[in-house]
């Protein structure tokens, strides 16, 4: 198969997809813009896409982020209308926060509606996702004053698809304490061993288990609590200089030369009672509970499809009353380990990734 990759922003997420994309699959061609001026890239990407891709009787498959206009494109090289389009949402435009309602920009959102009837494949990084922007698109319309279009949402639903984002989980070994290590190691066996067979399943749904950890809380860019002081995969030499900062000022006296051990065996030290929890808001947040952070989310958004309910809080008042039972006993949490099928993430993703490019193409019939 031959798979043509545009993606008009090629930066943070969208180049980790792309990225991992190109090295697991065959036969990958990625075109991109750099990830700058947001907007504009949605608003003329496609234009600058169709003169610059060379024509190639090869491609099967076009895959693209949903910033890309993706009916402009088709119309503009109907060589790539004819392949098989798949498009990928990150996030959509009916449903991203704005301050005030008046100051959504319709025409982003109008786009995204037409890559869809467009698309021959729609899919999402979640249910959430998915179904805030099926069910927006009646409302959305509405803002037309006239002579609008009818039941957009039935047309594109038989398109849509969730495939969770995909991560490839590196060696943080290093990084956490040994007895953590020796259980994160056993974990990563299950994907040599091939004991956790590939499946289209919701992520993280099985059981769990005590070791030590910080405790650590989460939030990504909606508001809940999380687990690692991190904006990429594993823990940067940074992390390691504040985990080592913090050792020697919170336990000079019994840490004081231990230069050599991980950062995190000097903070795994005696005095767990007297040692702070730390609360942390990373952005990533599914890497942070691989490193062994205890995830706190609000019961909303894409939360409650990731972790079950024992990790998820419906009010501020709640969200308040569990972090200072956690500060009373803080063994509660640095005694629990989060283990789910994190090991086999990728592997999922891959697989679903790999039956959408692998599938008999529907060829749509014009006539």
């Amino acid at each position: 198969m031959s798979i043509l990759i545009i993606e008009a922003f090629y930066g943070g997420s969208h180049k980790q997809l792309v990225d991992l994309l190109q090295e697991e699959l065959e036969d990958c061609v990625l075109y991109s813009l750099p990830a700058k001026k947001w907007h504009w890239r949605a608003r003329t990407s496609a234009l600058y896409f169709s003169q610059n891709i060379p024509t190639s009787e090869h491609y099967r498959s076009l895959f693209t982020s949903s910033v890309l206009n993706l009916t402009e494109l088709a119309a503009l090289r109907p060589d790539l209308g004819k392949l098989k389009k798949i498009l990928y949402f990150h996030e959509n435009q009916l449903v991203y926060p704005v301050k005030k309602c008046q100051e959504r920009d319709f025409q982003y959102g109008y786009n995204q509606i037409l890559s869809c009837l467009v698309a021959d494949v729609v899919v999402f990084n979640s249910i959430f996702n998915m179904e805030s922007f099926l069910t927006s698109i009646g409302k959305f319309m509405k803002l037309i004053p006239d002579h609008r279009p009818k039941d957009l949402e039935s047309i594109i639903r038989p398109k849509c698809q969730v495939i969770y984002f995909p991560i490839r989980f590196p060696d943080v070994s290093r990084f956490v304490p040994k007895h953590k290590a020796a259980h994160l190691q056993k974990i990563l066996s299950l994907k040599g061993s091939g004991g956790v067979a590939p499946s289209m399943a919701l992520p993280f749904q099985q059981e769990q288990r005590g070791s030590e950890n910080l405790l650590k809380t989460f939030d990504s860019e909606s508001g809940p609590c999380h687990a690692a002081q991190q904006d990429n995969l594993g823990c940067s030499v940074r992390q390691e200089s504040d985990l080592k900062t913090f050792s020697s000022s919170d336990n000079s006296s019994t840490h004081r030369g231990e230069h050599q051990q991980s950062p995190c065996d000097v903070l795994a030290g005696a005095d767990d009672q007297q040692r702070p929890l730390h609360i942390v808001w990373p952005h990533r947040w599914l890497e942070a509970v691989y490193c062994g952070c205890y995830p706190l989310c609000p019961k909303d958004l894409v939360y409650p499809e990731i972790f079950p309910a024992e990790y998820l809080y419906s009010t501020p008042e709640q969200l308040s009353k569990r972090l200072q039972n956690f500060c009373k006993k803080p063994d509660i949490v640095r005694k629990h380990l989060y283990e789910k099928a994190i090991s086999v993430w990728w592997e999922r993703q891959l697989t679903a990734f790999r039956m959408i490019f692998t599938a008999r193409e529907e060829r749509i019939n014009h006539t």
